[in-house]
């Protein structure tokens, strides 16, 4: 069985993998698969081996990633768009715009992704884009989605033509993928999938989709052509709650009978983002005065609470946006008045005694720490002299709160490898740890990953992932570039190179 049969789903139903290890544990062992379950765990050798079995040769079999807060189809739409993420300056990414019209063909919209402008020393503006552009239509977003960059010519595009710099922030930007898409569905189908099977080769067996779109149709519509190689929990947004609610959807619930596809959570956003300078904070970010000075709350305390209460009385889980430490504070305010389980998203700015709160609530952070990597700079600048609770993975398991790992992609990459490796190092390329104090241990960081889980258990879902080092052993260079051999989702390979 290679690696075209996995991507082609055509894997059998049984499988016998003979002379695994697990991580933590001595020996090697054989695992056996049937049903979609783990049906069997034996020492190695000691059954005679099932005409389905395959030799791991000591390779590490543990659970498969979850990637927890995903918005999929842009995932898959950004890795075919100009990625400006390493620009450090407005004019350097209107010189991008310049050489890539120069050097392209057609006059279809110009989209470019990924830049960051909280520590630029120019201001993005519709006048620099217009300069070398022209009539032609271009799009910066930025790499916190949160705000956009458009000239002249988008602007009119979008009906924003007066607009007076160009530069969208929060909802305004928020509406542009539906005037950005412009491809056929079966194409955007195939973006997806082609992305999908990608997540499952770096050990992904599921995702919650926190796309703005009602997903649903469309993963129902991909998994109807051919089997999905990923679980996929649909997350959705309060112009969707009275569709979700009159549907009798619940989170957790399988959508149209799919066992793959089900029914994810509330998302609500209440602040902005670090980058844009929007997350809402106590405190005011350098330079800026006036009302928007500490960033901005989007959804009010009094519009929050009615629209929590009403989907967890509904059954819908809610899962709720905060950056800044006002932001958290007041989700915090909301969830003790609704009395609801849930999640908080981000929760990047914290104060202790709201960390506190979290654990005594029983919610769940639902966190990406490849964003404390991404924003050090940013944060050490723009929320100097707190810090020290900024990202606190450490504090966080330290008082009490589960943690569930996901990437935000297209904000990070979709690969959980990463974020572990962020975890446990606070730090990539070189540089010393970022608030080392707040590192966690790998089998923390694989247990917020893969939903509690650190090895296969008898009877558990086999949604597994076979791994070329021990990740327990393994430096954070080696997690961050994890080999992985196979996955399997239910039992049936999605990735195999074996």
């Amino acid at each position: 069985m290679g690696a075209d049969a996995a991507n082609t789903n055509t894997s059998p139903d049984r499988l016998w993998l003979t002379g695994v290890r697990l991580p933590g544990e001595d020996g090697a062992v054989d695992v056996a698969v049937a049903d979609g379950a783990v049906s069997g765990i034996w020492p190695a050798g000691s059954r005679a081996a099932s005409a389905e079995a395959v030799s791991a040769e000591g390779r590490w079999l543990m659970p498969g990633f979850w990637d927890e807060h995903v918005h999929f189809d842009l995932w898959a739409e950004h890795s075919r768009r100009l990625d400006v993420a390493g620009a450090t300056s407005a004019r350097e990414v209107a010189a991008v715009v310049r050489d890539a019209i120069v050097q392209g063909k057609g006059n279809e919209p110009l989209v470019l992704v990924g830049f960051r402008d909280a520590l630029w020393p120019d201001t993005p503006h519709r006048d620099l884009l217009d300069a070398v552009a022209g009539d032609r239509i271009v799009v910066a977003i930025s790499g916190d989605l949160h705000c956009g960059w458009l000239n002249g010519a988008a602007l009119r595009w979008v009906g924003l033509g007066d607009h007076p710099t160009g530069v969208l922030r929060e909802e305004e930007v928020f509406s542009l993928p539906t005037h950005l898409e412009g491809v056929e569905t079966a194409t955007r189908d195939q973006w997806a999938m082609d992305a999908a099977r990608a997540a499952a080769a770096r050990g992904v067996v599921g995702i919650v989709d926190m796309g703005a779109e009602w997903n649903q149709g469309g993963w129902l519509r991909r998994s109807a052509a051919e089997p999905s190689p990923l679980r996929v929990e649909c997350g959705f947004y309060p112009e969707d709650l009275s569709r979700a609610i009159t549907a009798r959807r619940r989170t957790g619930d399988p959508v149209e009978d799919d066992p793959l596809i089900a029914v994810g959570p509330f998302k609500v956003i209440s602040d902005g983002s670090l980058n844009t300078r929007t997350a809402w904070c106590f405190d005011p970010y350098p330079g800026l005065s006036g009302p928007e000075a500490c960033g901005l709350v989007t959804v009010p305390m009094d519009q929050l609470v009615p629209l929590m209460g009403r989907a967890a009385e509904a059954g819908l889980t809610p899962a709720v946006h905060a950056i800044g430490d006002r932001a958290n504070a007041m989700v915090l305010d909301a969830f003790e008045t609704v009395g609801c389980a849930g999640r908080i998203e981000h929760a990047q700015l914290m104060r202790w005694v709201d960390v506190d709160r979290l654990a005594r609530l029983g919610l769940v952070a639902s966190v990406q720490p490849e964003h404390a990597v991404d924003d050090r700079d940013v944060a050490d600048h723009h929320w100097a002299g707190r810090t020290d609770r900024a990202y606190p993975l450490a504090s966080f398991l330290q008082r009490g709160v589960r943690l569930a790992f996901g990437s935000d992609a297209p904000v990070a990459p979709l690969d959980p490898w990463i974020g572990v490796a962020a975890a446990v190092s606070r730090t990539r390329g070189g540089r010393d740890p970022w608030h080392p104090e707040q590192r966690i241990d790998v089998r923390q960081a694989i247990r917020a990953s893969a939903r509690g889980r650190l090895i296969p258990e008898l009877g558990m879902a086999a949604d597994l992932q076979l791994v070329e080092l021990d990740p327990l052993k393994a430096s954070a260079q080696d997690l961050r570039t994890m080999p992985v051999a196979a996955t399997l989702v239910n039992g049936r390979a999605t990735w195999w190179s074996l």
